[in-house]
């Protein structure tokens, strides 16, 4: 089977598109979202979905901006469906910021479960022919090649697909999850870890997905005559390997000190830096980092890598303009403190990266930064302040509280 998929189905990796996209897709934000959401009718018909996931994981079109366009548009109770979804994203981001450890074990579990490949070629084999689309299960092969040939899938699709690879097909969870974040635009470390857990009754103990043909069939729009019988009828729940600890604290956000001489970090997190309000800083240049090796010990996907560069790249551009301010280059080769040291900044001012790769790769810059004396000042957009402490449970507990959040974020 070839890849024919077409990727400029989904919007390029820049802030214009994105908004473009965004401006598009609004008359879609009501009850039209709220019916159609849950269908997946293939690559070439995006139209019931935003499909900005990528641009907001990588915050080149932000929550809020969604949220109040199907606000203004529609109104808070046709909209609920949709700005729910939104704050999908925000609830896994805030869950997994509380508790580091889930992001540790899986990285353990992920690491154990490549080794176990070399070890049995049995399993290799069988995940091999999984992320190749060679498992005769036509739903999941056509998915397998979707996901390679356009770095995208429908939601409804992600959940089948987990499903079918954890209780179908017997893969261990962590290849899976490993597999979609190095191939998804979208792939993001809360969301993709966490879904996968949920998926495998990790996340709600005891709570599973079983993807059954009934509505495979319903939502994909009969694409795929799929029967009972090639699909697991069960899905018992898989057990979990540590205790982790309570929920931390979520740290403030840190000041920068407008005397100093200001390196600006543009990363792959967040790629709208005209509203961080830094612009009394006494900036001196911009510096950008992504972390794309770190997803992953295997290499990361041709649409995940170019979707991450482009919008990096659109970001630094930006920026530049924005700003009045020159370019000193990508941090990934020469290190944030000799990058600082050469622009003669006393602090590097950014916006915080959530636990994933990025923060491990931040984390991993600190001791050159703290032996030169240079200040990382972490930012904290007031969407994460706001929502994130109410991620302390379930989604339920977060949507409960959405109306009110949103009138302190001045979004009615």
């Amino acid at each position: 089977m070839t890849n024919a998929h077409p990727a400029s189905s989904l919007p390029a990796a820049d802030r214009t598109s994105g908004l473009a996209r965004l401006a598009a897709f609004t008359p879609a934000m009501g009850r039209d979202y709220t019916v159609s959401r849950n269908h997946d009718f293939g690559p070439e018909n995006r139209e019931n979905v935003s499909a900005l996931s990528a641009h907001v994981r990588h915050r080149l079109v932000l929550e809020e901006e969604l949220v109040r366009a199907a606000l203004i548009t529609h109104g808070a109770g046709a909209a609920e469906k949709f700005i729910q979804e939104v704050c999908w994203r925000t609830y896994w981001k805030g869950w997994l910021e509380m508790r580091p450890s889930v992001w540790s074990e899986y990285q353990g579990l992920r690491d154990d479960a490549f080794t176990r490949l070399e070890r049995y070629g049995d399993l290799r084999k069988r995940y091999e022919d999984a992320v190749a689309g060679r498992t005769g299960i036509a739903c999941f092969d056509a998915w397998a090649e979707e996901l390679i040939a356009t770095g995208y899938l429908h939601n409804h699709a992600r959940m089948w697909f987990a499903s079918i690879w954890i209780y179908t097909l017997k893969l261990p969870w962590e290849l899976g999850a490993d597999h979609f974040l190095r191939h998804l635009i979208d792939g993001d470390a809360a969301s993709n870890t966490l879904s996968w857990r949920w998926v495998g009754g990790l996340h709600t103990p005891g709570k599973t997905y079983l993807a059954r043909a009934s509505n495979i069939n319903k939502f994909s729009n009969g694409r795929f005559a799929m029967h009972g019988w090639q699909l697991a009828d069960d899905a018992p729940p898989l057990e979990a390997d540590i205790v982790h600890p309570e929920p931390q604290m979520l740290a403030p956000a840190d000041r920068p000190d407008p005397a100093l001489p200001t390196l600006l970090l543009i990363h792959e997190e967040d790629l709208s830096p005209e509203s961080w309000g830094v612009e009394s800083l006494d900036l001196k240049a911009i510096t950008s980092l992504e972390a794309l090796a770190a997803r992953s010990p295997l290499p990361i996907g041709e649409r995940a890598a170019a979707f991450t560069i482009s919008a990096l790249e659109d970001g630094v551009r930006r920026s530049m303009a924005h700003f009045s301010i020159a370019f000193a280059g990508d941090a990934g080769g020469q290190g944030l403190a000799a990058l600082a040291r050469a622009q003669g900044a006393r602090q590097i001012v950014t916006m915080r990266a959530m636990t994933g790769p990025l923060k491990d790769r931040l984390g991993a810059e600190r001791a050159a930064l703290d032996e030169a004396g240079i200040s990382l000042v972490e930012l904290r957009r007031d969407w994460d302040r706001a929502f994130h402490p109410h991620a302390q449970r379930g989604f339920f507990k977060l949507k409960e509280t959405i109306p009110r959040v949103l009138t302190e974020l001045g979004i009615r």
